[in-house]
């Protein structure tokens, strides 16, 4: 642990960048490594760094089971989700008008779903269980003969819970919509193989993978065939899908990180799933603390946890060695109770008092026996100051947590 900085739990926000992918981006950056343009076919210099784009291509695919063709570059997984959402949409329009996602989406989603909602376009939002997920039956039963587009994340970003991806797509493949899945939290977390996932797109971030800030990719399925209208024109890049220069160095960093996933997910989750499991032990005798989300269909680094009596940024001020937030780093500064818990049906005091702990590739034991003993510390202290936690709170959070 570094005494000068915070410790950090907070990976579901961000990763560091691993130095192995640093490594193969500088490569790119610099006069004697493969600067050029991609797209330049009459020289070495493109021809170098277009080789080294497409290289990083088949690492992506490599991961999920995809073809490398199936797999477009974006500045990330927000475009990603814009880019598929509404290129689908635009492309139907003329078949339907109706689209089905989830309250409980990423903004990235829940933001362009509004935009077309209020450019004509109907919506149906699905409220998911008290466990945070969304049911093949639910989407079964929304759709309509005007539905083009269903969009389930996989893997919530705030609270960890895993969407049975394959039910749901099996509803959509029956009913001839595209399926569209926000990945950017599961990929290099949980196995993928897209050669079997009735997906039709797929949003992948590099941050969340322990890549670069600002590249990401989206799958779109050649058999059958996803139809998009693209967002971005200017040139004809990734197959008309989107267009612009590539960042070569962003690619080849993206590539690594995925590599490196492939080759090391099933150790590095089973070791951070322990490290997860003794966090909430060593929390477990601290009264009046809740679990938000399934208890085992949840992505081994997540931990999202309420603590009745104690409001979550208070609890995060008295934690500043630690680097931890409320929910997604998307909606940190709103100040409105996390809209993803209220949907849990939580109350507002619960869904102010969650905290989201996240654990990845650097945490140690130490570190974790080390923040728990923090956290239990400082939640005691704020409750023994709060007015509304006294002997009777006590009592109903014991049995509650019983």
């Amino acid at each position: 642990m570094d005494a000068q900085r915070p410790l950090y739990l907070d990976y579901m926000a961000t990763t560091p960048v691993d130095p192995r992918v640093a490594a193969r981006m500088s490569e790119c950056l610099t006069r004697d490594g493969a600067f050029g343009n991609p797209a330049s076919a009459t020289h070495t210099y493109g021809a170098d760094a277009s080789a080294l784009v497409e290289t990083a291509r088949a690492q992506v695919a490599a991961l999920v089971n995809a073809d490398p063709r199936e797999i477009v570059w974006t500045s990330g997984a927000t475009e990603a989700d814009n880019l598929a959402i509404k290129g689908a949409a635009w492309f139907h329009e003329n078949r339907g008008r109706h689209i089905v996602t989830s309250r409980t989406e990423h903004k990235a989603v829940i933001d362009t779903c509004r935009w077309l909602e209020r450019r004509g376009w109907t919506v149906t939002w699905l409220e998911p269980g008290a466990d945070g997920r969304v049911e093949a039956e639910q989407v079964r039963d929304a759709l309509t003969a005007e539905t083009i587009v269903v969009a389930i994340m996989h893997v919530n970003n705030e609270i960890g819970v895993i969407n049975d991806i394959a039910a749901i797509g099996e509803v959509c493949r029956a009913h001839g919509c595209q399926f569209h899945v926000d990945a950017a939290q599961s990929a290099g977390k949980l196995p993928l193989d897209l050669q079997r996932l009735p997906v039709d797109t797929m949003a992948f971030s590099a941050h969340k993978t322990y890549g670069p800030k600002g590249a990401g990719a989206l799958f779109v399925r050649r058999e059958p065939r996803a139809r998009l209208e693209a967002l971005i024109h200017g040139g004809g890049h990734e197959r008309g899908l989107r267009s612009g220069t590539l960042a070569t160095h962003q690619a080849v960093g993206m590539g690594e990180a995925f590599r490196i996933a492939a080759a090391e997910m099933p150790e590095e989750q089973r070791r951070i799933l322990a490290l997860r499991e003794r966090f909430a032990t060593a929390l477990s005798k601290l009264p009046g603390v809740h679990l938000n989300g399934h208890p085992t269909e949840r992505v081994a680094g997540n931990l999202n946890l309420s603590f009745a009596g104690v409001h979550g940024d208070a609890l995060l001020l008295a934690l500043r060695d630690l680097a931890l937030s409320t929910g997604s780093a998307c909606n940190s500064a709103a100040g409105a109770p996390s809209y993803v818990l209220r949907a849990l049906g939580r109350s507002d005091a619960l869904a102010n008092a969650s905290i989201r702990f996240s654990f990845g590739r650097w945490t140690t034991e130490a570190e974790v026996d080390h923040a728990a003993t923090r956290v239990a510390e400082a939640v005691d202290r704020l409750r023994a100051l709060s007015p509304l936690w006294g002997d009777t709170a006590i009592d109903t959070a014991r049995k509650v947590a019983s």
